[in-house]
């Protein structure tokens, strides 16, 4: 681990907002789950919510480069879905056209949020679009009536992270400690990581170049069965 990587990894987790997520309702296309990714992780956010598609789409899921640094969490339902990011006291933000839809730019996005989004051709569901405490259109101009899910939520999301910006909410780590250093430790040794995983362990300590601190040791007490147990 270089030191310029090391800084990027810390720097990268300081950054993260956790009171900020997207969920997906039904978004089936793997490409358009990547992108989303790839584009949560460009804004901050660490994890996602997804809604297994209706019967009748195939749903492959992420690959490993695409969805490394954005832990996902899939839901059978919207209500599901929708239920876990309240349960943090977020408010939801569905984008969706409606009577009482509003420009995005108009809602607080400071304030704990998820943004739901849709498939392309469906749109929110009607269930999905009954949780939601807000509906938020991006305005258009052209003879088209609605933008890729992807290219949509980036719009969206860049007006997030830019009220973040001003009010300052990127400017210290906001993780939970435990959160901050689990992550950490996965992001510098993902193999050794699944590995603690399926053996019940819990991550050796690294020292402040992301190293382990004591490899041997560690590898001996693994082996004598004496290293600390965590269930994950």
């Amino acid at each position: 681990m270089t030191p310029e990587r090391t800084a990027k990894l810390i720097q990268t987790l300081n950054r993260r907002q956790p009171d900020l997520t997207l969920i997906t309702d039904q978004v089936h296309k793997p490409r358009n789950i990547a992108a989303l990714i790839r584009t949560c992780d460009a804004i901050g956010i660490s994890r996602i919510h997804t809604v297994s598609p209706k019967e009748g789409y195939e749903f492959t899921g992420t690959t490993r480069g695409s969805d490394r640094w954005v832990a996902s969490e899939n839901h059978n339902s919207i209500g599901e879905a929708v239920g876990a990011a309240k349960a943090q006291g977020m408010k939801i933000y569905a984008a969706h056209f409606s009577d009482r839809a509003i420009d995005y730019r108009d809602v607080d996005f400071t304030v704990p949020c998820a943004l739901l989004m849709g498939a392309e051709k469906d749109g929110v569901s009607d269930a999905g679009a009954a949780l939601a405490d807000e509906h938020i259109l991006i305005p258009m101009m052209g003879m088209v009536g609605s933008l890729n899910v992807s290219t949509a939520a980036g719009i969206i999301l860049v007006e997030a992270q830019n009220q973040r910006l001003q009010a300052g909410l990127y400017e210290q780590s906001r993780l939970d400690p435990q959160e901050y250093s689990d992550t950490l430790f996965e992001w510098s040794f993902p193999e050794l990581a699944d590995f603690c995983h399926k053996k019940g362990l819990d991550y050796p300590p690294l020292d402040e170049l992301l190293a382990l601190q004591d490899a041997p040791a560690w590898y001996q007490a693994v082996r004598e069965g004496l290293a600390a147990k965590r269930q994950w």
